[in-house]
């Protein structure tokens, strides 16, 4: 699936700018992390992009009714398994299995996190934020509840990284992609 195709398959399900913030984020992390392993930055892109494609508006269904909105938007079986496995042990059963799933479920929770605490930071950016205040928001059970930071470590266990790797990691991709995706985010 091409990114114009999918993107345009996320619109038809998503309007609301928290969402699409958080999908571009998702694509852009991932790009990042393929681009660093020599992977194919596109498919983890797309990936990335639809994974919360039924979260706006099935949140009771989510990973549920992704499979047939994204069947019928044209995605492969593998964008399919990898787009569920997010939800392991939270709302499916579709384990991660390639790589690149393993950083989805483990990026996901977390980039929700560090957007959270850039909208804290006078700057409101990732670009002044630094490992050891994050670090402090993620101990911090009452700052941005609903990330969960179960998830986050079980992704970093998953991913073979420690937490402390996985965020600096994570903060670094955030930080190298943040522009493109205020750019992206001003032309909605």
């Amino acid at each position: 699936m091409k990114r114009e195709q999918a993107w345009e398959l996320l619109c038809k399900y998503n309007q609301e700018s928290f969402h699409l913030r958080h999908a571009l984020t998702v694509e852009a992390v991932m790009r990042y992390f393929a681009a660093q392993r020599g992977e194919d930055a596109d498919f983890w892109g797309v990936v990335g992009l639809l994974h919360d494609i039924d979260f706006e508006q099935w949140p009771e269904e989510h990973c549920k009714k992704a499979p047939a909105l994204l069947r019928e938007g044209g995605a492969d079986e593998a964008t399919i398994h990898a787009v569920c496995s997010h939800g392991w042990g939270i709302c499916v059963d579709v384990e991660p299995t390639h790589e690149m799933e393993k950083l989805l479920f483990a990026a996901d929770e977390l980039t929700g996190l560090i957007g959270a605490a850039a909208l804290m930071r006078p700057s409101k950016s990732v670009q002044d934020m630094e490992l050891k205040s994050l670090k402090k928001k993620f101990k911090d059970k009452k700052f941005a509840a609903g990330c969960s930071r179960d998830v986050i470590e079980r992704g970093a266990a998953l991913c073979g990284l420690t937490l402390d790797e996985l965020m600096e990691r994570t903060l670094e991709a955030m930080r190298a992609t943040e522009e493109t995706v205020n750019a992206q985010m001003a032309v909605q």
